[in-house]
């Protein structure tokens, strides 16, 4: 069974930074894309960032570039999505998403279950 384990979320003011991460279990693959979507209240579900588990190619949404950066954490088997500079639009629940065989994120095989941030202002 593929599970998707977060960490992470809860209350930051804006300005400040939050630390996500996912570590993937029970995959029989090492090739793969993963990342981040997230979905305010009344919002669609959209991506976020991503990055390609074997090459370390990353892509990151327009709205958070330049403060959200995604790494890999190999001794860990994590990957950690850092959130600098945060605003009020960064309010979402933040899904970690994997799929398969492929370098980017459009189509996701598993999703975490998801981890709330809030942001205050």
């Amino acid at each position: 069974e593929v599970q998707l384990i977060e960490s992470g979320g809860g209350l930051v003011q804006a300005g400040g930074s939050m630390r996500l991460s996912c570590r993937p279990s029970g995959l029989t693959t090492n090739d793969y894309a993963i990342g981040w979507f997230r979905q305010a209240p009344g919002k669609g579900r959209t991506a976020v960032t991503c990055i390609s588990s074997i090459a370390g190619t990353t892509w990151y949404a327009d709205s958070v570039m330049g403060r959200f950066t995604i790494s890999r954490d190999r001794a860990e088997n994590t990957v950690i999505l850092q959130m600098n500079n945060v605003v009020s639009d960064d309010s979402a629940n933040y899904y970690c998403a994997l799929t398969k065989w492929q370098t980017g994120c459009d189509e996701p095989d598993y999703w975490g279950k998801g981890t709330l941030v809030t942001v205050s202002s």
